[in-house]
């Protein structure tokens, strides 16, 4: 997460255009923020658009408006998300439900910096830091060929992949101290800490809906055991009993509804990179000989991880 926030330092001072990787809950919004607030572009707009939220018959118009009658209901002209974002930043959010008709149309705004309203027929010009995010491996999309080839590369500038709550729990302790001290400050409530016990259902809980699921559960625990040391009792069922994650660095406990093996085996591989890498400092030589492979195979994994900084040489 450093080495992620070292890559957002730079990248926001530049107008190149981002595509955040990663599961549900892992704080694409939160890093896209980030890179707009610490971009020259922090005093104007920054417009977020969930691409999956918006039935695919509006979102055109959400995002570039429509002139006065440009369809029934059209009653006045409207302004869409583009154009709000002039000067700033547009955050796409699932980008990989967008439709093939509008990928067109965006492609196209990305190429020309312009747009056309719905039912106009004159260019608007439009300069905006364009940054989109998906739960998806667009590179499967492409292949399977739900998501333009060309817009994938016009979007994968600068790719940032972030890791899911489990690959790295030793944040788990860092993050609950975090919204319990929020939380304290915000709606005047928090929990006085937790027992090892609870400590370790936490840390081997396997967190399907990573942070967002975590900070759920603190705001919930502040409302049941507030000014209270949380136990095991405490957590939810699906937390205290249900399947979990062995806290083991390299073994998996099986749950009773089974797992998504090439899953586990991709965070296991993950895991073991990052390893190899803190291990011996980001030298990508050492790395390679602790997992026993050539140094281009890792460098290629880490390229398609999106590990690599824009700046940084094979």
């Amino acid at each position: 997460m450093q080495r992620i926030a070292r890559l957002i330092e730079k990248v926001a001072k530049t107008d190149s255009t981002v595509l955040i990787l990663g599961e549900s809950g892992t704080g694409k919004e939160v890093v896209a923020r980030a890179i707009h607030e610490l971009s020259p572009r922090v005093k104007k707009n920054m417009v977020p658009v969930n691409c999956g939220a918006i039935p695919a018959e509006l979102l055109e118009s959400e995002l570039f408006g429509h002139i006065k009658g440009a369809f029934t209901g059209a009653l006045h002209a409207r302004q869409g998300r583009f154009e709000l974002a002039n000067f700033g930043s547009i955050f796409l959010d699932e980008i990989g439900e967008m439709s093939p008709i509008l990928q067109v149309k965006l492609l196209r705004v990305i190429q020309e910096r312009s747009f056309e309203p719905v039912g106009g027929t004159r260019p608007m010009d439009v300069d905006v830091r364009i940054i989109a995010a998906t739960n998806k491996d667009l590179e499967k999309e492409v292949a399977a060929g739900r998501f333009r080839e060309d817009l994938f590369y016009r979007l994968n500038v600068v790719p940032i992949s972030l890791p899911a709550l489990r690959e790295r729990r030793s944040d788990i302790p860092l993050l609950l101290e975090h919204f319990n001290a929020r939380l304290l400050k915000t709606r005047h409530r928090s929990v006085k800490g937790f027992t090892s016990a609870a400590m370790d259902k936490l840390m081997s809980y396997a967190w399907p809906g990573n942070v967002r699921e975590l900070e759920n559960l603190v705001e919930r625990l502040t409302v049941f055991c507030m000014d209270e040391t949380v136990d095991v009792g405490d957590l939810p069922p699906k937390v205290a009993e249900g399947p979990t994650v062995s806290r083991s660095e390299f073994f998996f406990d099986l749950p009773e509804d089974g797992l998504d093996l090439r899953e586990v085996l991709a965070t296991l591989e993950d895991r073991l990179i990052r390893q190899a890498l803190e291990r011996t400092e980001w030298n990508k030589n050492r790395a390679a000989t602790l997992l026993r492979m050539n140094r281009t195979t890792l460098v290629e994994k880490l390229k398609k991880r999106g590990w690599m900084s824009p700046d940084e040489t094979d």
